[in-house]
């Protein structure tokens, strides 16, 4: 980095810095306050004076320091190295900075983000005299035994390769090509690049999404699906479980990469993510589930710039490895923090308040985040895909908030987290009748074509019952169950089934914690089968107590815990037993 001054601190206001400029530097210009080398970001620039806000603590910085300019924007790099670390907000390996500065962040400490000693097998997939545009693939190395890391062409660099080395061990520092431009310029090209975190990275084609998302969370997968490059929020208030939920997406969802990002949530909760998160297990390849998972943590107590910065880092390392090909399931936790890091800067800048005292631009901002999740083909001719889902936290659990309404705009697909449900621990505690997914019909075809044709028809029965319930639990509650018919309570009995053998999923079960999406679809089927059968028997007489009574509820109900994915016969045994019990019952009625 060029750190030559570039003018001296006027005003100190927190993270805001005013600084009178003696160089002019560029908007969005990366800058070093200080003689203890913050890292800054310089937001506007009015005749000699620019605005600058900085991403660590500034206790003791004071008028008269130097800031020192870059030349270059708030950056991330790119390369190996990614996968399996930990960031701050504005991609710092934490566990380097913990071997050098001890358990606390020491200001101005500086660790590059990537390591510059570690070595790794570089497979070159080009050849000199290859015409390679931006975005193109240059060659590979093997991050982890689950990731192949693609080297991939600076987006903005095109030429024809004038040199590729062999196969060979090299650090991300050395050149593995040669790339001659138009302007006969040689490029040096390494197995890292940087890009600015507030500018996407360009794609060739945005695609429709229409292939789920696979969590193995039952009431998400089937009744409200996201879709490989779809856009989620999950909102709750406190205690409803929007952590535990995300945690469980992130273990679980059928996405290549996990990209997740603590944005300013408390330590205690960060703290189980970095103990957790490295012990668990790819169910799909038995390896750790690190191996795909990139953790970018800031918590509460994190400078509230560097929060700001962090969803920005997170999406362009998510982007990154789209490029590349691959699905990547990004998880934001919580965007609410987020928004309240912009509420305190905007503050601090002495801008126009909006709602709640929010900044005017809250709903821009938040697009500009959700529209860069997407399924895409990416410039390197891949087809890849980023899902975004963000967790929001309104204050006492008041949807009506700012952040909630903006998110609801811009996201497909709404998983609203219910206080009742989790204070009778159910979990996970997303309210059934006032969730919803804009991709059911879009992700009807994969079901039908990879699970059954049934899938439309059972979903929309299964919603029926539950929304049957729902409307008579009203007259339940003014009158009690027992002035309706037993036709209608058998709804009641059937949603409790649903909602206890299907939509509660236990997530520290070792069965339970995970569904595969025929297990999912045979226990809907078999509670439909269990409706019909027992409206059959109330029809000819049979009251409504004895259905209840049956042995065959239990086990259904507990077919989630005691049937695993690979042993489904199960489920046909639970179905002969309970056909023998509605045969007992319809001889006795019939006779």
């Amino acid at each position: 980095m060029d750190n030559k001054t570039i003018g001296k601190i006027m005003k100190v206001n927190g993270p805001i810095i005013k600084a009178l400029i003696s160089e002019m530097p560029k908007m969005m210009e990366l800058v070093e306050v200080s003689e203890y080398h913050l890292i800054g970001e310089v937001l506007s620039i009015q005749d000699e004076f620019a605005t600058i806000q900085v991403y660590e603590d500034t206790t003791g910085i004071k008028p008269g320091d130097p800031i020192y300019g870059t030349g270059l924007p708030l950056s991330v790099e790119l390369g190996p190295g990614i996968i399996g670390n930990v960031f701050d907000g504005i991609q710092r390996p934490l566990e380097e900075i913990a071997k050098k500065s001890g358990i606390y962040i020491t200001r101005g400490v500086n660790v590059p983000s990537l390591s510059r000693e570690k070595k790794w097998i570089f497979k070159p997939s080009v050849s000199v005299g290859q015409k390679l545009e931006g975005g193109a693939i240059v060659g590979s190395v093997q991050e982890t035994s689950l990731i192949n890391h693609k080297i991939i062409l600076e987006p903005n660099t095109r030429g024809t390769v004038v040199k590729i080395v062999p196969e060979s061990e090299v650090t991300i520092e050395d050149s593995v090509a040669v790339i001659k431009n138009d302007k006969d310029e040689e490029i040096q090209v390494k197995l890292y690049h940087r890009w600015p975190v507030k500018f996407p990275r360009p794609i060739l084609e945005r695609m429709k999404p229409s292939i789920p998302l696979l969590t193995g969370q039952r009431v998400v997968d089937v009744f409200f699906p996201i879709a490989k490059g779809g856009t989620a929020a999950i909102p709750g208030g406190f205690g409803t479980g929007k952590t535990i939920t995300q945690h469980q997406l992130a273990k679980w969802a059928d996405a290549q990469v996990v990209v997740y990002i603590g944005c300013g949530e408390r330590g205690n909760e960060i703290t189980e993510v970095l103990e957790d998160f490295p012990k668990l297990i790819d169910p799909r390849t038995g390896k750790p589930l690190m191996e795909r998972t990139v953790l970018i943590a800031n918590t509460s107590n994190m400078p509230v710039t560097a929060r700001e910065a962090s969803i920005y880092t997170g999406i362009t390392l998510a982007e990154y490895y789209r490029d590349m090909g691959y699905d990547v399931a990004l998880m934001a936790d919580s965007s609410s923090r987020w928004a309240e890091a912009l509420r305190e800067l905007s503050g601090r800048l002495e801008e126009m308040p909006a709602e709640e005292g929010f900044p005017a631009y809250l709903g821009s901002k938040l697009a500009a985040f959700y529209e860069r999740a997407g399924y895409v083909k990416t410039k390197s001719g891949k087809v890849g895909s980023i899902t975004a889902i963000g967790a929001v936290s309104p204050p006492g659990g008041d949807f009506s908030e700012p952040v909630t309404q903006n998110t609801k705009r811009f996201v497909r697909c709404f998983w609203e987290l219910d206080k009742t449900l989790a204070s009778s621990r159910h979990y996970p505690s997303i309210n059934w009748m006032r969730s919803y997914s804009q991709y059911g019909d879009e992700c009807r075809e994969w079901w039908d074509k990879n699970v059954s044709k049934e899938y439309k028809d059972i979903r929309s029965r299964s919603f029926e019952i539950l929304q049957k319930e729902d409307k008579l639990q009203k007259i339940v509650k003014l009158i009690g169950p027992d002035a309706l018919p037993d036709s209608e309570r058998l709804y009641l009995e059937t949603a409790r089934i649903i909602k206890l053998g299907f939509l509660q999923q236990g997530a520290y079960d070792d069965i339970d914690t995970y569904s595969t999406p025929e297990k999912q679809l045979r226990i809907l089927k078999l509670i439909l089968k269990f409706f019909e059968k027992a409206a059959e028997v109330i029809r000819l007489g049979a009251p409504i107590f004895e259905i209840k009574e049956m042995e065959v509820i239990t086990k259904i109900i507990r077919i989630k815990m005691t049937v695993p994915n690979d042993k489904l016969q199960m489920i046909d045994e639970v179905e002969a037993f309970m056909g023998q019990e509605f045969a007992a019952l319809e001889k006795v009625y019939k006779e």
